[in-house]
């Protein structure tokens, strides 16, 4: 009976109690609100329940890896990411206008979501070689380490992963020291370059900026999303109309309310107060989060655990933003509550990144 113990120490050492139960509550919310979104439809909470065990998986076995060899692996997995969004580019497959997938036969692969990972990972490794002689020209290379594949991703068009992963990069680039007249004048010049960008943009893409100023001048159209989410999060009140209740879902008014709109789904069956027990759960794993940034003995692991916890941060603002109507609807996932493996296998990485830094012995610098 004494090595049941020992199994268990075996299984947990390198895991976060604390990030973990954030995770699995944050998950077991997720399965219950699919469930209704999806009218009991049992399959796809299943797939779900198993998209979760993949990247629950994920998360241990990266929480295992030593962070002298999450180091090493930084500058392969960059340019490996960065050698199939060209390949995306050139034969990657067309659907719906746009080019985000690569076919290699047996799977299709989304090499976008590496990136997530991968950009904040190889411009960490590289603030930490260069951390004692650190000038101007290395915050000018790191930028440029960021610009390439956001630009490659921005062409396919894939505009709500180019800004998480621009978000991603830049966090590590303010948290390296980067110096605030520097981000003012960056700040004053995108400003001033906004002209340029809408000229830029694809229609769709500015159809969602001029819906997003009044929904109502396109009430069955663009603006329809934007309209019945906010309906579905006014109607639910301070306590809800109660799970598996809500009316704008199960009267099929509400799009997309298993994935990018789920939010609308869980505000209008549990309430403002449901809600503010969600973002306490997740503000809890952001504090957790900064904490691990916070205590963190090196360059490297300082700015990955902050990227990491920031763009955590990121997706839920831009989600719960979007779909309350303050920010333009972009293809983004409530983080470990909307349906899909991808995603929730990305944000599990880097949480099992997360955990390597604050269970593993700390790193020495070689």
């Amino acid at each position: 009976m004494a090595r049941l113990p020992h199994a268990g120490h075996y299984f947990t050492r390198y895991i976060d109690g604390l990030l973990l139960c954030g995770i699995l509550l944050l998950m077991a919310t997720g399965l219950i609100t699919l469930f209704s979104a999806t009218d009991a439809n049992s399959a796809r909470v299943t797939s779900q329940a198993i998209n979760m065990l993949v990247a629950l998986s994920v998360m241990w076995l990266v929480a295992n890896i030593p962070l002298e060899h999450i180091m090493r692996i930084a500058l392969p997995l960059y340019a490996a990411g960065l050698f199939l969004l060209l390949c995306v580019a050139l034969f990657g497959e067309v659907n719906n206008g746009a080019r985000r997938w690569l076919n290699l036969g047996v799977t299709r692969i989304q090499p976008s979501e590496l990136m997530k990972i991968a950009v904040p990972l190889m411009m960490a490794w590289y603030f930490d070689k260069h951390e004692t002689t650190l000038r101007l020209r290395d915050y000018g290379v790191a930028t440029l380490l960021l610009l390439a594949p956001v630009l490659l991703i921005l062409r396919q068009p894939d505009l709500g992963t180019a800004l998480l992963i621009a978000s991603s990069g830049f966090y590590v680039l303010f948290f390296s020291g980067l110096s605030w007249r520097i981000m003012a004048t960056v700040a004053i010049a995108g400003g001033a370059s906004l002209p340029l960008l809408w000229s830029m943009m694809h229609d769709y893409q500015r159809k969602r900026v001029m819906t997003l100023l009044d929904p109502t001048q396109d009430a069955l159209g663009a603006g329809y999303h934007t309209i019945q989410s906010t309906i579905a999060i006014g109607s639910g009140g301070v306590l809800g109309k109660g799970w598996q209740q809500g009316t704008q879902t199960h009267l099929a008014f509400l799009p997309e309310r298993s994935t990018d709109f789920i939010f609308a789904v869980f505000s209008e069956e549990f309430g403002l107060l449901g809600n503010l027990l969600l973002l306490l759960l997740y503000l809890a794993l952001i504090a957790r989060g900064m904490v691990i940034a916070a205590n963190a003995s090196t360059q490297f692991t300082r700015l990955i655990a902050a990227s990491i916890t920031l763009t955590f941060f990121t997706y839920i603002f831009v989600n719960i933003g979007m779909v309350i109507g303050i920010l333009p609807v972009v293809g983004v996932p409530l983080p470990l509550i909307s349906y899909g493996g991808t995603s929730m296998v990305t944000m599990l990485l880097g949480f099992g990144i997360l955990m390597s830094i604050q269970t593993h012995p700390k790193l020495v610098k070689t």
